[in-house]
C-alpha cells in the first residue's frame, strides 16, 4: 500500500504540469480543467496494477483525453469549432488529435487516415491559401513571419489562412467526429 502511494505520488509530481496544461486547451474553463485532472488522479488510484501500464504518460493523457470526451458530450460541445475560432490567428493543435504516444494498430491507422485526408483537403485549396496554412501549421511559422517573406499584407495572409481553416473545418468534420468515437 505504501509503495502504491510513492508511485502515485510520483506520477502527480511528474505529469500533473503537463497534463493540466493540455486538458485546460481542450476545455472552457479552469475549474473544468482540474476538475478533470483529479478525474484522472483518481482512476490511476483505483488501478490494482499498474505494471501493466507500459507507458504512463500515454495512459494518463489518453484517461484525460477520454475525460474530455466525456465532458464534452454531456455539454454538447464541439471542441473542433473552439480550435478554428480566433481573432487573428487561428489554434490548432494537430499533436493532440494525432494521438501521440500511443503506436497500437488503430492509433497508427487514425493517424495515417488523417493526415491522408488532410493533404486532400488541402489540396482542394486555392494555392496561396493552402501554402499559408502549411507554412502556419506545418512548419510552424508565424502568420507575420510568413507576410514578411511572400511581401504581403498581413491581414492578407490572416484571412488566407481563415479560409483555409474554415474549408478544412468543413471537410474534415466527419474525421474529428470519429475521433470523438475513438
Amino acid at each position: 500500500m505504501i509503495e502504491r502511494s510513492k508511485n502515485i505520488v510520483k506520477a502527480v509530481s511528474e505529469y500533473s504540469k503537463g497534463l493540466f496544461n493540455f486538458i485546460r486547451r481542450k476545455v472552457p474553463t479552469e475549474a473544468d480543467a482540474e476538475d478533470i485532472l483529479q478525474d484522472v488522479w483518481c482512476q490511476l488510484s483505483n488501478i490494482d496494477d499498474k505494471d501493466e501500464i507500459l507507458s504512463l504518460r500515454g495512459w494518463l493523457f489518453k484517461v484525460a483525453r477520454n475525460k474530455i470526451i466525456d465532458k464534452s458530450r454531456k455539454k454538447n460541445e464541439v471542441f473542433l469549432d473552439d480550435l478554428f475560432e480566433g481573432d487573428n490567428e487561428i489554434d490548432i493543435n494537430f499533436a493532440d488529435i494525432l494521438l501521440p504516444d500511443e503506436d497500437d494498430p488503430e492509433s497508427v491507422y487514425l493517424k495515417g487516415l488523417f493526415w491522408e485526408e488532410l493533404f486532400e483537403a488541402l489540396d482542394e485549396l486555392p494555392e496561396k491559401q493552402k501554402q499559408v496554412f502549411i507554412w502556419n501549421e506545418l512548419e510552424d511559422k508565424t502568420l507575420q513571419q510568413i507576410a514578411d517573406e511572400t511581401g504581403e499584407n498581413l491581414k492578407t495572409i490572416i484571412s488566407r489562412k481563415g479560409y483555409a481553416a474554415k474549408h478544412l473545418r468543413s471537410r474534415l468534420q466527419t474525421l474529428y467526429n470519429d475521433f470523438l468515437d475513438y
